[in-house]
């Protein structure tokens, strides 16, 4: 481990353990930033090719409360 991570390792390990489950959950948001980024990024085109079929009329919208008994129906 680099000094400067060593010396913040360290010095986090201080904290009370409130503000270390801040950090920690920080810290692990922050590695994850790249994959949420280019998540984002593959919905939005889903969402854009989706919403044209829509209104090409190639699909049609089903009820939210259809869609929930169906799923329903499909979890017992």
């Amino acid at each position: 481990m680099h000094d400067t991570a060593a010396e913040l390792a360290r010095r986090g390990k201080l904290l009370p353990l409130e503000e270390r489950q801040e950090l920690v959950a920080e810290l692990l948001a922050s590695l994850n930033e790249p994959a949420v980024a280019e998540l984002d990024a593959a919905w939005s085109t889903e969402i854009a090719a989706r919403l044209a079929a829509y209104d090409r009329g190639e699909v049609q919208a089903v009820p939210g409360e259809e869609v929930l008994a169906r799923a329903r129906a499909l979890a017992k």
